[in-house]
């Protein structure tokens, strides 16, 4: 080829672009995960990879550190930082080869958390605005450049795939963007990162209206007896027998079939260094027609599956109860329950929310979820060990003649009788009688019973059963007051002590089982 000056020119302007752009054959990328104003996991080891040209070495420099890289054999190169502290001040993240140049602008070092679920989790701050006046200030409030969001909305994949650098982007929050954050995240962004003073960054996957099934990865499913036949009938294109399993789910498209979420918003972002996931789901797997039995198991395949992705096995896990919402919501309440029991996996916690009355299925008051939420990871990894992180937790009960006494876990300081109202703080109302107790006999029969509080136990009772046999509390679709607390202000989960008595029904009017 006849050398130019037009030629010299273009190679000159495609070595000093920020963007790839060798002609004529693969350039050197950037997950996309990486990118301008990008929050780094602070004080854990950073890994930084993407593909170039085999055995194209690749150099990356960032805060006094450089690495440099080696493209394989199928083009893919990894590097990996040293861990650092935490900065708020904004660097440059360069990754370069002899054709091309990348840099990313504006990157800081702090917390980076995952978010994702359905609907809840992705309720934005503007919609919770216009319901909720104290919300609607928040969007007026002064921007916070160390609190940032990362938004992933890639369409479903059955199989693994790439996410383009055009599809996302990380933003610094300001005015013109807070109304679009998922809010239960950002007011976690927020506590901690005013609780620690460092950037936190959130990668936001959450997807409306679909079951927890699209977010684990498919080989969690075929490695669990239990969970295996979803797989295989899906596979087989029996989406209607799905519902009728055990655990069934209704799959109304394909981003609920197993994987198909995970492959394109969770499994791209891996190995990104993260110090946790949040998650809110499971009204799609607790509606008309869906047994949220087993729902526990799909969690412990959720976590495990990314946990091994993000190649972490103590990968930290706090998720959400769902809340209080309406009497024939009768699926949330066994769904709440094997939310409960989910904490058997190490390293998870649960934000409850039974107090949190909604007429709506997506409630406005997000300022409770997401603080509630963030007062996990401030308790047990950041240090504040005497901050209490959770409400009331049901440990055991002791049958004694015609009452059961009941322990607990988190008693935060100890028990009250308490009410909220809005997003503010509990009022302890000492006159109120306990509510939403309820103890049954060996017919498996629930009455009504009366509780109070002794000492650092509630002691329950019925005269409809001289001979208890179990214990619930707000084991209803929607309690109306729920006012069991601790004294941090942290409502008392729902439970109920024998899970044989808490059968699914198919159909509460009949009580039909399955």
């Amino acid at each position: 080829m006849v050398d130019c000056p037009f030629r010299r020119v273009l190679i000159l302007v495609c070595g000093l672009a920020t963007l790839p752009c060798t002609p004529g054959k693969a350039a050197l990328t950037v997950a996309a995960v990486f990118g301008d104003n990008a929050v780094l996991q602070r004080e854990a080891e950073l890994p930084v990879w993407g593909s170039a040209p085999a055995d194209t070495e690749v150099h990356i420099e960032f805060a006094g550190q450089s690495r440099i890289a080696t493209a394989d054999t199928d083009g893919k190169w990894i590097a990996r930082l040293e861990a650092m502290p935490a900065s708020s001040e904004g660097r440059p993240l360069q990754i370069r080869s002899s054709q091309d140049r990348i840099t990313f602008k504006n990157v800081v070092v702090g917390e980076v958390w995952l978010a994702s679920g359905q609907s809840n989790m992705q309720f934005p701050m503007s919609a919770c605005a216009r319901r909720m006046k104290t919300i609607a200030a928040t969007l007026r409030e002064q921007p916070d450049p160390n609190i940032r969001f990362l938004r992933i909305s890639c369409p479903d994949s059955p199989s693994l795939r790439d996410i383009k650098r055009h599809e996302i982007a990380w933003n610094v929050d300001s005015q013109s963007t807070r109304p679009g954050y998922s809010a239960v995240a950002f007011f976690f962004a927020r506590k901690v990162a005013n609780h620690l003073g460092v950037p936190v960054g959130v990668i936001e996957s959450s997807w409306g209206g679909k079951p927890i099934e699209g977010f684990i990865p498919s080989e969690e499913f075929e490695s669990r007896e239990a969970l295996r036949p979803i797989a295989e009938l899906v596979r087989n294109n029996k989406l209607e027998e799905v519902g009728a399993l055990e655990g069934g789910v209704i799959i109304r498209n394909t981003a609920g079939m197993p994987g198909r979420i995970f492959n394109s918003r969770i499994a791209p972002v891996a190995p990104y260094a993260v110090a946790g996931a949040i998650w809110y789901q499971g009204e799609s797997n607790a509606g008309k027609g869906e047994d949220p039995r087993n729902y526990r198991l799909k969690m412990q395949a959720l976590v495990t599956g990314w946990r091994k992705v993000f190649r972490n096995p103590k990968l930290p896990f706090y998720f959400v109860q769902l809340p209080s919402y309406r009497d024939e919501a009768f699926g949330w309440i066994r769904l709440r329950e094997e939310q409960r029991l989910s904490l058997s996996l190490p390293q998870t916690g649960m934000a409850v929310t039974i107090d949190l009355y909604d007429t709506d299925i997506h409630p406005a008051n997000k300022i409770d979820v997401g603080e509630r939420l963030a007062l996990w990871p401030l308790s047990q990894q950041y240090g504040h060990s005497q901050r209490v992180c959770g409400g009331p937790l049901f440990k055991s009960a002791k049958v004694e003649g015609e009452t059961m006494r009941i322990q607990f876990d988190f008693l935060g300081g100890g028990l009250m009788v308490a009410t909220k109202e809005g997003a503010g703080p509990v009022t302890e109302t000492p006159a109120t009688d306990l509510q939403h107790f309820e103890i049954a006999g060996a017919d498996a029969v629930w009455h009504p019973a009366t509780a109070e509080i002794e000492s650092e136990e509630v002691v329950v009772q019925s005269p409809s059963v001289s001979q208890p046999m179990a214990v619930r509390y707000a084991c209803h679709g929607a309690p109306r007051n729920p006012n069991l607390y601790n004294r941090a202000g942290l409502p008392a989960s729902p439970f109920c002590s024998n899970l044989a008595f808490l059968p699914w029904t198919a159909d509460p009017v009949s009580g039909g089982t399955r």
